[in-house]
């Protein structure tokens, strides 16, 4: 029984390496690298059905995803708390 070996994306696997980057060593960068990757690998591998790595694309997706959106709530909130301290020490 010859059962055809489907090879993984190596768009999916950049997409979960960097998406694990952007929460460690490069937290803005291998975010939206994660993010564009993730995208990608999700096209190549609907195009090609010899191609496996969904998943991995999916979680580089979230983890980017997610970072990213932490980011951006972390920006407002320091803008707003600092915003707010400024605008007490000018009444």
């Amino acid at each position: 029984m010859n059962v055809p070996v489907r090879q993984n994306s190596s768009l999916a696997i950049i997409s979960l390496v960097a998406g694990i980057l952007g929460w460690t060593l490069l937290p803005f960068l291998g975010s939206i690298a994660a993010i564009i990757t993730g995208h990608m690998a999700r096209k190549e591998i609907r195009r090609d059905p010899a191609l496996d790595g969904d998943v991995m694309a999916v979680i580089g997706l979230v983890l980017g995803w997610a970072s990213v959106i932490l980011w951006i709530v972390g920006i407002l909130l320091f803008v707003l708390f600092f915003g707010g301290l400024a605008w007490l020490g000018t009444r």
